[in-house]
């Protein structure tokens, strides 16, 4: 296998690995996957732009008034330039709230992740990641089926 698919296939997994943190709440998992002097720009829906510290901080008290989130990563497309690396990875993201009817809701959002990475000793990690807003919907319903 080249350097290159070697490469590719570790952002590919630092990608992914971001959405399971992000989603099981262990936003202290983060930090395995930033650099210490990482940007984070989540201004697109209404967030910070900030360091990993306060993003973390943001994560928890944003994402806690919901009961599950699910952020569905497509393949990202992977720019190598020696160390360095860029991506674009589309992201759909429902996120299931209660409701004021005694449900539960969906909020359903999707967007692009424009991330920059180096390779580190402990391998790649994110140096910026940037949201761009594609679109935003609200008041799906979520169906009883199945276990939650």
């Amino acid at each position: 296998m080249s350097f290159a698919v070697e490469d590719k296939l570790a952002i590919q997994e630092l990608i992914a690995r971001y959405a399971v943190v992000v989603d099981s709440g262990d936003y202290d998992g983060l930090d395995e996957l930033f650099t210490d002097d990482a940007t984070i720009d989540f201004t697109t829906f209404g967030g910070p732009a900030d360091n990993l510290s306060g993003i973390k901080k943001f994560l928890a008290d944003s994402l806690g008034i919901f009961k599950r989130t699910q952020h569905m990563m497509g393949l990202p497309l992977i720019t190598l330039d020696g160390d360095m690396a860029s991506s674009r990875t589309s992201c759909t993201n429902p996120m299931v709230i209660d409701n004021s009817a005694g449900g539960t809701s969906v909020w359903l959002i999707g967007l692009w992740y424009d991330d920059e990475f180096v390779r580190t000793p402990a391998g790649w990690r994110f140096t910026t990641r940037r949201q761009v807003r594609c679109y935003s919907v609200v008041g799906l319903t979520d169906t009883p089926l199945g276990p939650s």
